[in-house]
């Protein structure tokens, strides 16, 4: 596996793939690997000729007071999990190769960012959505894997792809949980033992709520109460929202009706865990 660091070398690298007739597979990542991102890595390698992993820690997605400065890394170890998943090539670029000093240029994708982590991370999906977009013109993927932890990312990055004529597929990949049910996250790491056991009650809480929709509950306001309710219920848990949603234009949903996105964030001690569940009806 090659490591690049120069957005020069790493599109030499794909182009020269491409002209070969391969597809160029991209897993874009903060690094501090886990079980969700390699089963990105899989799926790409499955598929992909060639398969870039991007590891890079974005400034411009985390606010003020937010933990950018803590966020876990282990490039040794991610570049061994990365290697034995067969990757190609991971992109790891300094924050200087990517941004400018005099950066002035962001993206922003409306609509789809005023509520969830939209409504308490203001900057954040600028952030992500910028990041992103540099990240394609670094690498040139004709495929992009994304986790559905990241539900509402999800969307922001397939309407930012269809918008500004991105010639790239976003493939959507499932969440990966722990055997007790916990989405698989990197800031897991912050949770002591009794915290990681708390954090159960974001899952636990979910299907509960999407079992009420599948008996045929339909107020959405009613079902965003109990789930915020069910997940108080934990001492140690501070909920930052818990909504009911369209899945498509993540829309609060009065009346339930098509697909119900079910999402949630949730502070447990240092940590911000998000989750969610959607519930066709």
């Amino acid at each position: 596996m090659r490591i690049i660091r120069t957005i020069q070398e790493m599109r030499a690298e794909t182009e020269a793939r491409r002209r070969a007739g391969e597809t160029v597979g991209m897993v874009p990542t903060m690094g501090f690997f886990h079980e969700g991102h390699l089963s990105l890595m899989r799926r790409a390698r499955a598929e992909c000729g060639m398969v870039v992993v991007s590891l890079f820690v974005n400034p411009t997605q985390f606010g003020p007071g937010e933990d950018l400065a803590a966020y876990p890394k282990d490039f040794e170890r991610d570049c061994a999990l990365a290697a034995a998943e067969g990757v190609d090539a991971m992109f790891a670029p300094e924050a200087g190769e990517m941004y400018a000093g005099d950066h002035a240029t962001f993206v922003n994708v409306e609509r789809l960012t005023g509520n969830l982590c939209g409504a308490s991370r203001p900057v954040h999906f600028r952030g992500v959505a910028t990041v992103v977009a540099k990240l394609f013109n670094a690498c040139r993927p004709q495929r992009a894997y994304f986790g559905l932890k990241d539900y509402q990312q999800v969307r922001v990055i397939e309407t930012m792809i269809r918008d500004l004529n991105f010639d790239i597929e976003l493939v959507r990949c499932p969440i990966v949980r722990e055997p007790d049910g916990v989405a698989m996250s990197s800031r897991n790491s912050y949770l002591s033992a009794e915290e990681r056991r708390a954090a159960t009650i974001l899952r636990r809480s979910l299907v509960a709520a999407g079992k009420r929709i599948k008996e045929g509950a339909r107020d959405g306001a009613a079902i965003a109460r109990e789930l915020r309710e069910a997940i108080e219920t934990e001492p140690l848990a501070r909920v930052d929202y818990a909504e009911v949603v369209d899945a498509e234009s993540l829309a609060p949903l009065g009346r339930i009706h098509g697909a119900a996105l079910l999402a949630v964030a949730v502070r447990i001690g240092r940590a911000r865990l998000i989750d969610n569940l959607v519930v066709e009806t």
